[in-house]
């Protein structure tokens, strides 16, 4: 069995070849804007903190976890009932470290080898990388503006859709910012029962979205919860990226089926940190809905102070990135980030190691506060690019 044919992947050389560059340029002592990696850089809530370090001091909880605790899952599910207003039970509950990680082994416990799985493009690499590990072909479905970057069923031909088994939807979306729009996961609910086609959301940024706009849940879409299941993560939302906590939560048989892969290749997540991921679901949210509010001034920034650098205005309606528009007609995502980091010492992500329909676009990580954002802009501006 050949991997490396099975995990050529979008942007494995462009990732390594941007960090390169950069590292060079960090030691001659180019002044950088790093905004090509999403690793929130706020402050993670003192009370969980303190709940992992309490739990970390008790000898017991550094044994063998072996599953989820009862109160853990219960947590999720007073939360969903609390945030979502979703009704869920425990089986329909499990742990992963991190959405990425339970992506990747998604695509073996569902797929044999041969099956389709129907994935956005542009997207987040693990969608890829989890159904090629199960041996499955993706068809690739393209996220366009002129659809506002969202999931548009009716382009999908009819003989995929009849073979598929599975689809990925990501909303708000990594990396393009698109967020659902009324309607969408209803028709997306109907799509699925019409083709017997397994849904899986990433809802990873639920709580990062703008302009007044509530995030929500797939699962409270009627007939959602009877064909597909959603990541649910702590990382963005509490700033807890290294913990790697996220969940699994849907149908139930989905929920089995992949806790019995887990059960092959982990003994459970540490309970210190189970602990930490109790204390976030049952703390208060005021700490959440205050980063929205920085990240949306952030892209603001961006946004605004791109269009008025002559950049069409950028899609960022929620997520912690803005998707944007290669500027002055150019096409190749990879000569411009490059040039970018040469000239204005601004570093992005190229929309081409998205997969195809990302060629283009660039993006950008909110992850520097406003004023940096604005340096960044005006780097940009003096640079002549």
């Amino acid at each position: 069995m050949n991997f490396s044919k099975r995990l050529n992947l979008f942007g494995d050389e462009i990732f390594a070849a941007l960090n390169e560059r950069r590292l060079e340029l960090e030691k001659q002592g180019k002044k950088i804007y790093n905004m090509s990696v999403g690793t929130p850089d706020f402050h993670t809530p003192d009370h969980i903190k303190k709940a992992l370090m309490e739990a970390a001091a008790d000898d017991q909880n550094w044994r063998y976890s072996l599953r989820d605790l009862p109160e853990l899952l219960d947590a999720v599910c007073a939360y969903y009932k609390k945030r979502f207003h979703v009704e869920i039970t425990p089986d329909m509950v499990m742990s992963v470290y991190g959405s990425q990680e339970g992506m990747g082994h998604l695509g073996m416990t569902l797929c044999d080898e041969g099956d389709v799985v129907l994935l956005p493009d542009p997207c987040y690499p693990v969608f890829a990388a989890g159904s090629k590990l199960g041996g499955a072909v993706p068809y690739y479905y393209p996220l366009v503006a002129e659809h506002d970057f969202l999931p548009y069923v009716k382009d999908i031909p009819e003989d995929v859709a009849r073979k598929a088994r599975y689809m990925v939807v990501s909303l708000p979306s990594n990396p393009v910012g698109s967020i659902a729009t009324p309607g969408l996961y209803e028709e997306i609910v109907a799509f699925a029962k019409k083709y017997d086609i397994l849904i899986i959301h990433d809802n990873a940024y639920s709580d990062i979205i703008f302009d007044g706009v509530e995030g929500g849940s797939f699962l409270a879409t009627p007939g959602a919860r009877e064909v597909g299941v959603e990541f649910f993560s702590l990382s963005k939302s509490f700033n807890v990226t290294g913990a790697r906590i996220s969940f699994l939560i849907g149908n139930p048989e989905i929920i089995s089926a992949l806790k019995k892969l887990r059960s092959q290749i982990d003994f459970g997540m540490f309970l210190p940190i189970q602990k930490a991921a109790i204390a976030a679901l049952e703390g208060p949210l005021d700490s959440v809905k205050e980063q929205c509010r920085q990240y949306q001034a952030r892209r603001d920034a961006l946004c605004d102070g791109l269009a008025s650098i002559g950049w069409e205005k950028p899609n960022g309606k929620g997520t912690m990135f803005v998707w944007a528009k290669l500027p002055g007609k150019r096409t190749d995502s990879m000569a411009f980030c490059m040039e970018l980091m040469e000239k204005a010492g601004v570093i992005v992500t190229p929309g081409a190691s998205f997969g195809p329909h990302g060629e283009g676009y660039v993006r950008f990580a909110l992850v520097l506060p406003p004023e940096k954002i604005k340096e960044a802009v005006e780097s940009i501006r003096t640079s002549g690019i």
